[in-house]
């Protein structure tokens, strides 16, 4: 199809456009043929581009097709102030020349990085090789390519360089070091000519199988569908990103338009498949016209330039005086093309979604889609609403076909080809072989054991692949050590080992130059020092095993035992009453007195015996924990370390030691100690000689190390030793690897899989057993806080609380009466004095005050009316007789008592008579009056002079309570 623009203006004559673009004649504006050559060899291209400006004085070119030739036509076009418009070349390097006269019609290589980090982070791969043509296109991409990897935290350990004119040796030479790698997944980013070779001659190697990962940038997945269907075949299993192209209505026309130019024409050169360069060409066409007409140029051109007489082509052409005017048209056309928006920003084509595409074997599918803002997505019809996060979940993609026709992705890297195994070093220790132990054989083998070494073991066979690898002890040609841990970690650096394997800490100097796994072994730094008998003894001890705060709650619990228990037994229980004294001295007596369980007294309320039954379970365990915190303070105080703090060693100039070819050395240092007054040693036996020297005898006063290997030897001379509490931190144990190794990642997988298994047990009690028996540590005992007691704390006040609120409820409504008693005088002051008072006198119905022997006499008063007469003295109730004084048992079954004829047989009463409760009243004839002499200074409260007559207010019957089995009262004796 031929455009000839033409002027909107008057005069009507055709603009001069002239394109570079001439392999398959489509487009053309003032058509120029370049020769065959001109598309790879620059002086002619340039030779050409010169003609076009000097000659035809043409106001744009759109060309070149590749970067290659793009800097100089580039140059050229910035001098003359012509703009150069290009739809194919597409590096990235080309935007770094500043020329507003460039025109990128085409999207940068740099713009599909992000895509393809995008996939490599969903399939987890951490290491990838990029292969690229040695060239401008081929290099371009690679600084944006490292970011965008380093951004999903994955390594380009190896770039594979071909030249674009490569022989089919060259290629395979560049294979075979792929193959020697350990990493499978490739990212290709050549040309379809080239890459197309590539893939052939991988196939023959068989690197199209399941263990390899081949990616594509849109170098070649946008000719996929051009390329000869037996190299797609091959690619089987190949993934690619590439531009995304709506398929519109209009785009089917022309394609079928397209088809049949190329038929009528007979071109049997090119395919019929249209690719994205094409129409990429034609949109570039399509928006200079346009530009073309908004920037009205009429009568455009060139002001020539006084040029020397010897100058050359280069320096001969003019400057354009539309290109700038042109520029600007361009820079603001914007409509819909057939490869999607077309719309330019700082002269450069915006970047639209990219497809995810997998080659599977002639054709092509399309498994999903990139966005910027939305990441990895199924499909492209969707709202904002519907993805709110950006996404790199290999879940939001098709089904995958992979190399070798597998459905699941490759791990990404497998051991070399060439056979060799793993070379893991260890180190040779001559102390603390629990952790590692190198041994010799007569035929100068070794043989390697140890916790360490069935870790590792363990952990490598965990893998989900199998790694063959063969230990290399760290030792010098005559079998000794050639050097410190710091040396064998470098080893692997330097490419002598492929792995280490040992008691190896993990510290910050050690990982600027090798990766660890994750710790299999906690760890840290501590001292051990020498125990002395401690002579010094604390008087007051007995007080440490409770803090202050416990102290208190106990002591305030016991008086509220003691107030709460007298409460409900003082109207019972003849032990709970008296002088006032006596009482407050009984509530702290029996109180105090549970702590050892020595109380005589004994309770008659069944709600005292509820929360006495709750009390005791308090008192024992608090009781015993705190004998027990007592006795482990008295033991820790016999045996003290002679030195408890780190400052005391520097203060006194003290002798210390460390294992020699440890970090600790360097640790010590950093402590401030004297180099001259460091000791190493190389065993737990050497260890223990110095520390039983001592400082001032030529031997140490501590022993620093990390923990794991001072709970060992603390396990065979616990009885002689201490560990202090004064710990420096470090990470732990871990497995060495070169930096960048995919080994890393999956061995601290297994590492968890390991430690979270009986495994890690199995190996630590075959190798470390340590003794539980032995202190580790110097943490003294602590005192036992109120947090370890609130719930029983709180258990027995709930149970207190509960029993006084029912005692006082049975309380008030028993003496109801008196509250609602409604005369004149009576106030609130009154009644509760009267409460107060009837509180104070005795529960007169309680079966602790009857006479048990009369009720004994009685068939019909049974086993509840009796009361034990050896503690508790029988009560009698009289009630007023015309004649005489008759016992009787008031509220029960009991029958009334026999009466009694004379005042002389009361004299039995003597000290020992009950008191005459207040409010009672007496009535006596002449005859009688001279016996209340017996009642004597025992009558307690009671008027001795009784009135004679009775108050209407005062009717509660008399009792008498007495110390004998038989009574017998007067017959004069009346109300």
């Amino acid at each position: 199809m031929d455009l000839v623009l033409r002027d909107c203006g008057n005069s009507g004559t055709p603009m001069k456009f002239d394109t570079a673009y001439s392999e398959n004649g489509v487009f053309s504006l003032y058509r120029r043929n370049l020769s065959p050559e001109s598309k790879f060899k620059v002086p002619l291209l340039v030779n050409e581009a010169v003609d076009l400006l000097k000659n035809v004085e043409v106001q744009a070119i759109i060309g070149p097709m590749y970067s290659t030739q793009a800097n100089f036509l580039i140059a050229l076009g910035h001098k003359a102030q012509v703009p150069i418009i290009t739809f194919s070349a597409s590096s990235p390097s080309l935007s770094s020349i500043r020329s507003p006269y460039f025109i990128r019609a085409t999207l940068s290589d740099s713009s599909q990085v992000q895509a393809i980090g995008a996939l490599i982070q969903a399939f987890g791969w951490r290491e990838v090789v990029a292969v690229y043509e040695d060239n401008e296109f081929g290099e371009g991409i690679m600084p944006y390519l490292s970011d965008a990897l380093e951004h999903v935290n994955t390594h380009i350990p190896y770039r594979s360089v071909i030249p674009a004119l490569a022989t089919d040796a060259e290629i395979l030479e560049e294979l075979y070091k792929l193959m020697s790698k350990q990493t499978r997944v490739f990212i290709v980013h050549m040309r379809n000519t080239l890459g197309s070779r590539l893939f052939l001659k991988a196939k023959e190697l068989g690197m199209m199988s399941q263990d390899y990962a081949w990616i594509i940038t849109d170098g070649m997945a946008n000719e996929l569908n051009s390329m000869d269907p037996s190299v797609t075949e091959i690619m089987l299993g190949v993934i690619g990103v590439q531009p995304y192209i709506p398929r519109t209505k209009e785009l089917g026309n022309f394609t079928e338009r397209y088809k049949k130019k190329l038929q009528q024409d007979n071109v049997l050169a090119l395919k019929p498949n249209l690719n994205i360069f094409g129409l990429w060409a034609h949109d570039s066409a399509i928006a200079l016209a346009m530009a073309a007409e908004k920037a009205l140029l009429t009568n455009a051109t060139f002001e020539k330039v006084n040029v020397l007489r010897n100058s050359t082509d280069l320096e001969a052409f003019g400057v354009s005086n539309g290109g700038r005017k042109l520029v600007q048209a361009l820079s603001t056309t914007t409509f819909g093309g057939f490869a999607g928006k077309f719309h330019l920003a700082d002269g450069q084509l915006q970047s639209p979604p990219y497809e995810v595409v997998n080659v599977i074997g002639p054709g092509v599918r399309v498994v999903g889609y990139w966005t910027k803002k939305h990441g990895i997505i199924r499909e492209l019809n969707f709202t904002d609403a519907d993805i709110k996060t950006y996404s790199t979940s290999k879940s939001n993609l098709g089904s995958v076909i992979w190399p070798g026709d597998q459905m699941y992705p490759s791990r990404g890297w497998v051991i070399p080809t060439s056979g060799k195994k793993l070379k893991v070093g260890v180190p040779f220790k001559i102390g603390f072989t629990e952790f590692v132990r190198v041994t010799w054989n007569p035929d100068n083998s070794s043989t390697v054991e140890g916790y360490c070494i069935d870790v590792f073991d363990a952990v490598m066979a965990a893998l989900p692949y199998g790694v063959p690898y063969e230990y290399a002890p760290f030792t010098t040609s005559d079998h000794k050590r050639a050097g410190t841990y710091n040396d064998l970690t470098y080893q692997v650096h330097l490419g002598n080992y492929d792995a280490v394997a040992g008691d190896v800490t993990i510290l910050a100097n050690r990982s600027q130059y090798v990766d660890f796994t994750l710790p299999y072994m906690a760890s840290g730094v501590s001292m051990v020092v020498p125990l002395e008998e401690d002579k010094s003894k604390n008087a007051w001890v007995f007080i440490k095993p409770l803090t202050w705060e416990l102290w208190l709650a106990s002591f305030c619990s016991f008086v509220f035992i003691g107030v709460l228990i007298w409460i409900l037994e003082h109207r019972i229980n003849e032990d709970f009453r008296g002088p006032r004294w006596h009482q407050v001295g009984m509530i702290f007596w029996f109180a105090f007195s549970t702590v050892v369980f020595a109380h005589k007294e004994r309770v008659i309320s069944n709600l005292s015996r509820f929360v006495l039954i709750i009390w005791f379970l308090m008192v024992l365990i608090l009781t015993q924990s705190y004998t027990a915190s007592l006795t482990s303070m008295l033991t820790v105080q016999q045996l003290q370390p002679a030195i408890k703090d780190v400052n005391v060693l520097l203060e006194n100039k003290d002798y210390v030691g460390y294992m020699k070819g440890s970090f600790v050395h360097g640790l010590l240092r950093k402590m401030n100690f004297d180099e001259s007054r460091l000791v190493a040693f190389n065993s737990p036996e050497e260890m223990d000689q110095l520390l039983s020297k001592g400082s001032g005898n030529g031997g140490i006063a501590a022993a620093f190390h990390e923990i794991p290997y001072l709970k060992v030897f603390l396990s065979n001379y616990c009885s002689k030793y201490i560990m202090v509490d004064q710990k420096y931190k470090a990470d732990g144990f871990g497995f060495v690897f070169p930096i960048g190794s995919p080994l890393v990642r999956d061995v601290s997988r297994s590492i968890l899989t390991i430690t979270e298994s009986t495994k890690m047990e199995e190996i630590e009690r075959k190798w470390l057993g340590y003794r539980t028996n032995c202190q580790d540590s110097l943490d003294p005992p602590r005192s036992l806080g109120l947090g370890s007691f609130w719930g029983l704390f709180s258990i027995v006040g709930v149970a207190g609380i509960s029993a006084f609120t029912i005692y006082l409820t049975m309380f008030l409504h028993e003496h109801w009466h008196v509250i609602q008693r409604s005369d004149p005088d009576s106030t609130i002051w009154s009644k509760m004095s009267e409460l107060l008072g009837r509180f104070n006198n005795r529960d007169l119905k309680c079966h602790t005050f009857k006479n048990v022997k009369l009720m004994d006499k009685d068939n019909g008063c049974g086993a509840n009316c009796r009361a034990d007469r050896s503690i508790y003295p029988p009560l009698q109730t009289y009630q007023q007789s015309p004649s005489n004084f008759s016992p009787t048992t008031r509220g029960s079954n009991c029958p009334p008592s026999p009466s009694f004829s004379s005042p002389e047989n009361l004299d039995f009463l003597g000290d020992h008579a009950s008191s005459v409760e207040n409010g009672s009243s007496w009535t006596t004839t002449e005859q009688d009056k001279s016996s209340h002499t017996w009642l004597g200074s025992s009558v307690e409260h009671a008027n001795m002079n009784p009135p004679t007559e009775v108050s209407q207010t005062n009717k509660q019957e008399i009792e008498l309570l007495a110390r004998q089995d038989e009574i017998k009262f007067p017959q004069t004796l009346r109300s």
